[in-house]
């Protein structure tokens, strides 16, 4: 992407979005960017990925892609979640910039503009930070800031604090992550992972519009738990130091009550440290297990080579798997 303008170069730009039973907020979606996309002044597409809604998500979306040729309605054949949808969306983009957004308009379309100027200028990504999360609850904000943290701390690249999917990527950066073998992804640190020229544009999260969040607690720590184990080994070698400091624990402690014996003789042995000892490296061991776990039901998911979502339908054309 060169400096030149977007509106000179007629470059078009790719709005890709996610929805899974999302009926209440299809209307307001396509109010509100429609508008901002046509006062570009560029051809634009809109994607919407119908992630197996159960409701009438899919029969909005395909009345307003018959209204406007722009819209392109991909189905999937049932739910495979939003990383996945996410990964069907850039599939299916052809703009040569793609922008993720979010269907409930929490990250404000009306952002779109700028990032369009600044991909123009030069940038390869431009990136939308959450300035203000004060949209969001407090258990949400603070989880969120932890798994920044651990992250970060953990793997050899860092994901953007209070940065969702909501940014505008080069073609070039698109193709680098379709090209990504995975079937596993955690996009927020596939994204990361691509690296490129990038610049951050600040911005106050919104109130959703519609509906409600499909994310829970216990999703949240599963999506968390993805993102970590997905881009570091870090739990492994935890586990492997944890191991040599209680080995080297339980050593010196054998050799004072060597010690000990030789002294003082032998005393009663108490019960309460047996079955402290017992248990703690009990609990050890199935921790261990557990983060062993982890990482091997990755690789088997990832060697049965399953695609990473099917679609039934693009608009009226037939399925294909990808």
């Amino acid at each position: 992407m060169t400096g030149d303008s977007v509106n000179e170069n007629s470059k078009m730009i790719s709005l890709v979005a996610p929805f899974y039973n999302e009926e209440l907020v299809v209307d307001k979606f396509f109010s509100r960017v429609i508008p901002i996309l046509e006062k570009l002044g560029c051809p634009y597409e809109i994607v919407c990925v119908n992630d197996g809604s159960g409701d009438a998500t899919l029969a909005l979306l395909l009345k307003y892609a018959d209204e406007n040729s722009s819209i392109k309605v991909v189905d999937l054949s049932r739910n495979f979640g939003k990383e996945a949808a996410l990964t069907a969306a850039l599939d299916a983009a052809v703009g040569d910039a793609v922008i993720p957004i979010d269907c409930d308009l929490q990250d404000p379309p009306e952002l779109i503009p700028r990032m369009v100027e600044l991909w123009a200028a030069g940038a390869e990504v431009v990136l939308a930070r959450r300035a203000d999360r004060s949209s969001d609850s407090w258990l949400k904000r603070t989880s969120a800031a932890l798994f920044y943290k651990i992250h970060n701390q953990v793997s050899d690249f860092a994901i953007p604090e209070n940065v969702g999917d909501f940014r505008l990527m080069d073609r070039a950066v698109v193709n680098v992550i379709r090209s990504l073998p995975e079937t596993r992804r955690f996009m927020k640190g596939i994204f990361a992972w691509a690296g490129f020229k990038s610049v951050t544009l600040d911005y106050e999260r919104e109130q959703r519009i519609a509906g409600s969040s499909k994310f829970n607690g216990w999703k949240l720590w599963n999506f968390a738990l993805e993102g970590i184990t997905s881009f570091s080994t870090a739990p492994l070698k935890i586990l492997l130091y944890l191991g040599i400091v209680v080995a080297l624990f339980s050593l010196c402690y054998a050799v004072f009550i060597f010690v000990k014996t030789l002294v003082l003789g032998i005393d009663v042995p108490g019960y309460a440290s047996i079955l402290t000892s017992i248990l703690f490296l009990g609990g050890i061991q199935l921790i261990g297990i557990g983060i062993l776990g982890e990482y091997i039901g990755r690789m088997y998911m990832e060697t049965k080579r399953r695609p990473v979502y099917v679609v039934r339908k693009i608009n009226m054309q037939p399925p294909e798997v990808k």
